[in-house]
C-alpha cells in the first residue's frame, strides 16, 4: 500500500478535543469557526467530527473528538475514523491526541479498503507525520496488516490452498527469502495429519516452509494455521457456522504479516515460516471420526472430531519446527469457539510457560493496542487428551475448557523449542470500529513484532 504519509507546510490541521477541554479550546478559535461551531451544536463527543471553513470556503480545521483522558475506556485506534471522513487532501495533528503513534497507524489502518471484486477507492488523503512518529516503522505495521486483511477477506474460491502458497511465495521473494512447499506423496509419509485433513478436497494439502536470515542468529519459527475452507468435515458445521470459514486461514495470513514485518525491518534473527496450508471438504475419501493417524512425532491421534482440525495441521507443522530446537516457537490460528466464548473476537487469549514472555507479550499488547490476554496451561486437563484407543484425542468430551485443551493438545508437540507462545486468534472484526473494517482482521502480529523487534533489533 502506498504510504499515507506527506511532508507539507500547507496542511490542515485537525485538532483533537474532548468534552472537558471544549470549552477552552473553543475559546481559542476565530470567531467565524467559533460561531459556526456553535451554530453546529458541535459537542466534541468521542467520534464528533466537524470541519471549519476558511473566509475562502475552504477547510480551515478539521476537529475531532475524543474520549477524556478520565473516560472508563478509551479507543486509542479512534483517530482511524477520520480518512473515512476527511476530504481529500493533506492534513496534520494539531494538537495531541491520547498516543499520536497509535493514532497516526489509525489513521493509516482506516485507509484500508477491500476492493478486489468492486470498485471502493482508498480515501485520497494524506497525513503529514507527527513529531517523534517513525514514518517508516508505521508503513511497515500497516502493510503488514494491509496484507493480513487481504488474504483473509478474499474469498476462498480464490484462496485455496495452491494461491495461499503463491502469496507466501510472492511475499519470500520480495525479501530474497528462500521457498518450498512439500505436497502429495512426500507430505503424506511425513505429515500424516496435514494430510489427512486435507485429503478430501480436490485442492491438494501441502506445507509452506519460508526461510530467511542469518543462519547464526537466533532462530526464530512462526507457525500458522492455513485452513483456506473449513466445513467441519464429516462433523459437518451448520451453515450458520460455515458463512466465515474463508477466515480459517487467518494464522496463515497473520503469520506472513508479521514475517513481512520482520523481514522488512531486517531483525537480527533465523526466520523460519512454516504453514500448513489444507481445505477440509467432504467427500467419501475424507478423514472420519475415530479414525487414528500416526504424526510426524509419533503421537497416535484419534479423531473425536473432524471439526477439530486447525489443531492437527498445526501438530505436524510444530513437530517439524521442534526438532530444529529454534530459540522461540511461535504458533497462530484461529481454533476454538471457546476462546470467542471466553474472551469475544477482539481479545485473543495466548498460551505459554515462559514468564519472561508472557510479560513481554502482555506489555507490547497494550503497547500496540493489539489486544491479548493470557491464559493458563492447565496440567490437570492434559489427562483430558487420553485416548483409549491411541495416545491423544484431538477433541475431548465434554466440551469444558476448549480452548486450554487445545493449547495442550499442541503443547505435547513442543519439547525442544527453548520458548513457545500459543495464539488462538478470530482474525474477523465482526462490526466495523475505527481503523478496524468489517471483514479480516490483523491480529496478534503487530505485539509480537514489537517482542521481536526488542529482543532482536
Amino acid at each position: 500500500m502506498p504510504s499515507v504519509f506527506e511532508t507539507s507546510s500547507s496542511a490542515i490541521p485537525i485538532t483533537f478535543v474532548t468534552k472537558s477541554s471544549w470549552d477552552a479550546v473553543r475559546e481559542t478559535l476565530p470567531s467565524a469557526q467559533r460561531q459556526f461551531a456553535v451554530a453546529s451544536a458541535y459537542t466534541a463527543k468521542p467520534g464528533g467530527y466537524l470541519a471549519l471553513p476558511a473566509p475562502d470556503g475552504t477547510i480551515a480545521r478539521i476537529l475531532f473528538g475524543l474520549e477524556d483522558d478520565g473516560a472508563k475506556s478509551r479507543d486509542l485506534f479512534r483517530p482511524g475514523a477520520l480518512p473515512g471522513l476527511l476530504p481529500p487532501g493533506t492534513y496534520r495533528f494539531a494538537n495531541a491526541p491520547h498516543d499520536a503513534r497509535l493514532a497516526a497507524l489509525a489513521f493509516a489502518l482506516g485507509c484500508y479498503r477491500f476492493a478486489r471484486y468492486r470498485r471502493d477507492e482508498r480515501p485520497d488523503v494524506l497525513l503529514v507525520p507527527p513529531d517523534g512518529v517513525d514514518a517508516a516503522e508505521i508503513d511497515r505495521m500497516a502493510d503488514a496488516a494491509m496484507l493480513a486483511r487481504d488474504l483473509i477477506n478474499t474469498p476462498s474460491n480464490d484462496m485455496g490452498p495452491d494461491e495461499l502458497a503463491t502469496a507466501a511465495q510472492a511475499l519470500a521473494a520480495e525479501y530474497g527469502a528462500s521457498y518450498a512447499c512439500t505436497i502429495g506423496e512426500e507430505l503424506e509419509q511425513n505429515f500424516p495429519l496435514i494430510h489427512a485433513v486435507g485429503m478430501a478436497s480436490d485442492r491438494a494439502p501441502r506445507l509452506i516452509d519460508i526461510t530467511w536470515g542469518d543462519p547464526d542468529h537466533p532462530k526464530v519459527t512462526l507457525v500458522g494455521k492455513g485452513v483456506c475452507f473449513d466445513t467441519g468435515g464429516l462433523d459437518l458445521k451448520p451453515s450458520s457456522g460455515m458463512l466465515i470459514m474463508k477466515k480459517d486461514m487467518g494464522g496463515a495470513a497473520n503469520v506472513l504479516a508479521l514475517a513481512r514485518m520482520v523481514m522488512d525491518a531486517r531483525l537480527k534473527l533465523r526466520l523460519r515460516v512454516l504453514i500448513p496450508a489444507v481445505e477440509n471438504a467432504v467427500a467419501g475419501n475424507a478423514f472420519r471420526p475415530l479414525d487414528i493417524f500416526t504424526s510426524r512425532k509419533g503421537i497416535t491421534v484419534e479423531i473425536g472430531n473432524t471439526d477439530a482440525e486447525g489443531r492437527l495441521v498445526l501438530a505436524d507443522a510444530l513437530a517439524l519446527a521442534d526438532e530444529e530446537k529454534p530459540e522461540l516457537l511461535i504458533d497462530l490460528g484461529t481454533l476454538t469457539g471457546a476462546a470467542r466464548v471466553a474472551l469475544g473476537p477482539d481479545l485473543p487469549p495466548f498460551y505459554t510457560n515462559d514468564e519472561t514472555l508472557a510479560a513481554d507479550v502482555a506489555r507490547c499488547a497494550v503497547a500496540e493496542n493489539d489486544p491479548l490476554w493470557r491464559m493458563p496451561l492447565w496440567p490437570p486437563y492434559d489427562a483430558w487428551l487420553d485416548s483409549k484407543t491411541a495416545t491423544i484425542t484431538n477433541a475431548p468430551s465434554g466440551g469444558f475448557a476448549g480452548s486450554i485443551t487445545c493449547a495442550l493438545f499442541l503443547q505435547r508437540f513442543v519439547e525442544q523449542a527453548r520458548s513457545w507462545l500459543h495464539v488462538d486468534i478470530y482474525g474477523w472484526t465482526p462490526s466495523a470500529k475505527p481503523a478496524r473494517p468489517e471483514g479480516g482482521e490483523c491480529q496478534a502480529a503487530r505485539a509480537i513484532y514489537k517482542v521481536l523487534s526488542e529482543r532482536y533489533a
